[in-house]
């Protein structure tokens, strides 16, 4: 049966490049894990910094990040709040530009894109639109010398998984989006949570198993009378904390809506629930 995953998904990076700084906002908790992960990229020699994800509005977290000016882009993997809150005081204290795949933290004559490229902090930086965790999640595909990493956000965690945040997450598109990241072998997975991961491609593989391993437990509690989200939740994810079975309701109502669309579309007929 599949359990409740608490490990890293794949072996933890021995280190970061070298071009990679961590600053860990101190916001830990049952989601956020260790806290949210704020990443500062600058290549050796180079004048500017780019910062993925802010962070929450933490006044010694925000210092942190502005001690290394100058700061040119910030990157947002996501739009929630632990990973954003603080993209508008470091915007506005570094006068640096702002990007992600969410609407609203841009010029509206310039809106985002996926594949969209950037040359900043002396490294390439391409934006991969990984919707799933969330409609808006974006993962960067960093490279500089001979090193890369892909920054997940909360599409890979460093432990654990992630949830899918129904209504605005979906299932479907989470699937596809790890089925997208499984290219990235032995490149190293830098999360929005938790440590680094020496290989994306073999986290996202692992997720995929445990995702369609839970499908098939939520198909079974269906099966055998289930007949609320809660009481799926109750059946499906009994050896999680009860502190977290709010987030896991959400991943079953992204499960059952998965389902009973691909039953629609193939003709199968699975008979979702009734989930207000």
């Amino acid at each position: 049966m599949t359990g409740h995953v608490t490990a890293p998904a794949a072996a933890l990076a021995d280190q970061l490049p070298s071009w990679v700084t961590l600053l860990r906002a101190p916001n830990p908790g049952p989601m956020t894990l260790e806290g949210t992960n704020t990443w500062v990229l600058r290549a050796p020699g180079a004048r500017d910094a780019v910062v993925i994800d802010p962070g929450p509005l933490d006044p010694g977290h925000l210092a942190a990040i502005v001690a290394h000016q100058p700061i040119s882009l910030i990157l947002l993997t996501h739009g929630h709040p632990d990973h954003v809150e603080a993209v508008a005081e470091l915007a506005q204290r570094t006068e640096a530009s702002v990007r992600g795949l969410m609407e609203g933290v841009q010029r509206p004559d310039d809106p985002p894109t996926d594949g969209e490229l950037f040359r900043a902090a002396g490294l390439t930086i391409t934006t991969v639109a990984t919707p799933g965790h969330t409609a808006d999640s974006a993962c960067f595909v960093v490279e500089g010398g001979s090193e890369r990493a892909v920054f997940t956000g909360d599409t890979i965690l460093g432990r654990g998984t992630t949830v899918v945040a129904h209504p605005d997450g979906d299932l479907g598109d989470y699937l596809r989006s790890l089925d997208l990241l499984s290219a990235y072998d032995d490149i190293p997975a830098l999360p929005g949570h938790g440590p680094a991961l020496a290989d994306c491609a073999a986290a996202a593989r692992f997720y995929l198993a445990h995702r369609r391993a839970r499908l098939d437990q939520v198909r079974q509690a269906v099966a055998s009378g289930a007949r609320t989200a809660p009481d799926v939740v109750a059946a499906v994810y009994a050896d999680v904390d009860r502190s977290l079975w709010p987030a896991a309701e959400w991943s079953v109502r992204a499960q059952l809506a998965y389902l009973d669309q691909a039953g629609r579309e193939s003709g199968a007929g699975f008979v979702g629930l009734d989930t207000p």
